[in-house]
């Protein structure tokens, strides 16, 4: 048998793919000199710009501290009922702050709230101090830059905990809107505090109690996460939105003014969930294709998926969606069922492409021993230009 790359596409004898019809999406055209926007549930990145480039990200960058904070809670190294105390450090910064001084000992689930709805600097220090290996804000520091390169944000190293401007404190759109991600997933008892609209602590600065994210409340489904502003970064958001059981995260940056910014960002929640919707493409043991078998019982072997395929496509209809099934053949018999033989690529226009693993829609047994003559010897014969006929 001489294998070769077999590509055939998807059509509608073989399956429903090709009868979804799709449009391309009007790309988003936004003002955010980087920009990031996934849809949670299937991993489809809607919108990327200048995604991977390392930028200052300002107090978007406080999301690493809350992350390994709950992580520090989850594993019992810190609790919610715990008093910290602030170091002179900490009561140093200024910025968006809690007004917290050397004499205050403040609870954890005071601090977490602090940096969430009122983006603390000094509340982010004493976090920092209390989990740092060294007890200092630069070796917590480390701590999360090497976190981060554990968790897949290779675009992101940290000089302090709150993302006061320092040179190579960087993070990229990608990495901060993955970030987000995480926090939704793995800490679904602490997100809610990310909706917080208010949080007054101690009586301290009554005209500094109110989340700074422009999203909340406007009844779009924004729930989260945070804002970032220097004169360096601009002004960004990372922010999260559901409606029905979807989830959209984007993370942007580089605007000129909390309007633009409040402005970008409500465009762009209305954007992904107005201009794409789910589409079940092919369920579980659905015949996608078939493919040619060597030396087998029968000539060929249905194709499937061994999972309902749901993806996210524009509403726009009218061209035909680009679906592909790639596999490496004729294959050789014994195929056993649920053996993964092939790949279905399929590529909506204006969004990545999808792959999905196709398997043996049901078991073939080699040829017997006549068949298996039979076949060589036709293949033979007809390398050499002769029929089988003609030799009988």
């Amino acid at each position: 048998m001489i294998p070769f790359l077999r590509s055939c596409l998807a059509g509608l004898a073989a399956s429903a793919l090709l009868a979804l019809l799709a449009l391309p999406a009007a790309a988003f055209d936004t003002s955010a000199s980087a920009a990031f926007v996934l849809d949670q549930k299937t991993g489809t990145v809607l919108l990327a710009k200048n995604a991977d480039e390392a930028l200052p990200p300002a107090s978007m960058s406080k999301l690493m501290t809350l992350y390994m904070a709950f992580e520090a809670i989850e594993e019992g190294r810190l609790s919610l009922d715990e008093r910290l105390p602030v170091s002179s450090h900490a009561a140093s910064y200024g910025g968006s702050t809690m007004f917290l001084d050397t004499t205050d000992r403040v609870r954890v689930e005071d601090l977490l709230r602090g940096i969430v709805v009122l983006s603390g600097n000094d509340a982010c220090v004493v976090l920092a101090e209390a989990l740092s290996p060294n007890g200092t804000e630069a070796g917590f520091a480390e701590l999360m830059t090497r976190r981060a390169q554990q968790m897949g944000l290779t675009n992101s190293v940290f000089k302090n905990s709150n993302g006061w401007p320092a040179e190579g404190h960087v993070m990229s759109m990608r990495d901060l809107a993955l970030l987000a991600n995480r926090l939704i997933l793995d800490y679904p008892e602490y997100y809610p505090m990310f909706a917080e609209q208010r949080f007054e602590f101690d009586g301290r600065a009554p005209a500094n109690v109110s989340n700074r994210n422009p999203l909340l409340g406007l009844g779009i489904g924004a729930d989260g996460l945070k804002t970032g502003h220097t004169q360096e970064a601009g002004y960004g958001l990372v922010g999260s939105a559901k409606q029905g059981d979807r989830r959209v995260i984007f993370a942007l940056t580089g605007m000129d003014s909390t309007r633009v910014r409040a402005e970008e960002s409500e465009s762009i929640v209305n954007w992904a969930f107005r201009q794409f919707a789910e589409k079940t493409i092919t369920t579980a043991g659905q015949r996608v294709a078939t493919a040619d078998v060597w030396l087998g019982a029968t000539e060929q072997v249905g194709l499937v998926a061994q999972e309902d395929l749901t993806l996210l496509v524009p509403v726009l209809t009218g061209a035909p969606l680009e679906a592909e099934v790639v596999y490496t053949g004729p294959l050789e018999a014994p195929i056993a069922q649920g053996q993964q033989l092939a790949e279905l690529i399929i590529r909506p226009e204006g969004l990545p492409e999808h792959r999905v693993p196709l398997v043996a829609e049901n078991a073939v047994q080699g040829a017997g021993f006549v068949n298996r003559v039979m076949t060589v010897a036709g293949v033979l014969l007809r390398r050499f230009g002769t029929s089988p006929q003609e030799v009988m």
